[in-house]
């Protein structure tokens, strides 16, 4: 690799702060100041970046998506609208 083009790379701490869950990973974010810092299981100290969601909140891994009930939605339509276009 030819040198000065390349970002840092190195451990960076990814947090969600809504779920409270934290992953250690090696990133181009690490050269990046954050002003932010965590100290790890290991006693070192790494930056941290915050995440708004990530596999553990993320509905698709959780399980927790709202399934539609389009039966219901179109029996509550017809019940609604259905005998006005008749004639």
């Amino acid at each position: 690799m030819r040198k000065g083009i390349h970002p840092e790379y190195g451990p960076v701490v990814f947090r969600d702060r809504a779920a409270g869950h934290a992953f250690l990973t090696r990133s181009t974010l690490a050269g990046v100041p954050t002003g932010k810092t965590v100290e790890w299981e290991d006693g070192r100290t790494y930056p941290v970046v915050d995440v708004e969601i990530s596999n553990v909140s993320h509905p698709f891994y959780t399980g927790t998506a709202r399934v539609l009930d389009t039966a219901g939605r179109v029996e509550r339509f017809e019940r609604r609208y259905g005998g006005r276009g008749e004639a």
